[in-house]
């Protein structure tokens, strides 16, 4: 907060004087809160670039088997359960891997959700969610692939990859802005 104040001294005349209101330990705790959301949006971006290698190399290179635990499942949810229990021990190592590091990004979703009212900013709260969602919803259409093998699937996977990465770049902006005013 600025104050600007009109100081008379008695050789000079009136004189416009502005002055810093800050209170020190209420910005530290600001530049505090903000680091451990800093940490976490940089390490979904950078996951979320590892799970587009992984995704694209398994695009490329593995052919998920028609006839496993879960596949054509006429219970949705049911085979998502049975597909992933089978998949994460059974399956190839690229597919996997990149079920693995999705399962994590839900994690780090999660964990970021709950970091949110840390810093109670609209616009990263609105981001967090939207990510979060768009993280959920990726997740679930890749189970989906792996069930039914439809591309549209992978498509639209592949859609919400780029949501949530664009979401967590703006939660990273947002959480660093803060720790850098917090600083200043």
């Amino acid at each position: 907060m600025v104050r600007v104040g009109v100081v008379r001294t008695p050789a000079h005349g009136p004189r416009t004087m502005t002055t810093e209101s800050v209170e020190p330990s209420r910005t530290r705790d600001l530049g505090r809160r903000a680091i451990p959301l800093v940490v976490v949006n940089f390490v979904l971006c950078l996951a979320l670039v590892a799970q587009f290698l992984l995704g694209m190399v398994a695009n490329l290179f593995v052919t998920v088997p028609t006839h496993h635990p879960g596949a054509n499942a006429s219970d949705y949810y049911a085979g998502v359960v049975a597909s992933m229990a089978w998949l994460i021990p059974h399956g190839e190592p690229w597919l996997v891997a990149h079920a693995v590091v999705g399962l994590v990004l839900v994690v780090a979703a999660i964990v970021n959700l709950v970091w949110m009212l840390r810093l109670r900013s609209a616009l990263y709260a609105t981001a967090s969610i939207l990510g979060a969602l768009a993280t959920l919803g990726a997740g679930f259409n890749g189970a989906s692939f792996v069930i039914y093998g439809f591309d549209s699937s992978s498509m639209i996977m592949s859609g919400l990859w780029a949501l949530a990465m664009c979401c967590y770049l703006v939660c990273l902006l947002v959480a660093a802005r803060r720790g850098v005013r917090a600083k200043a």
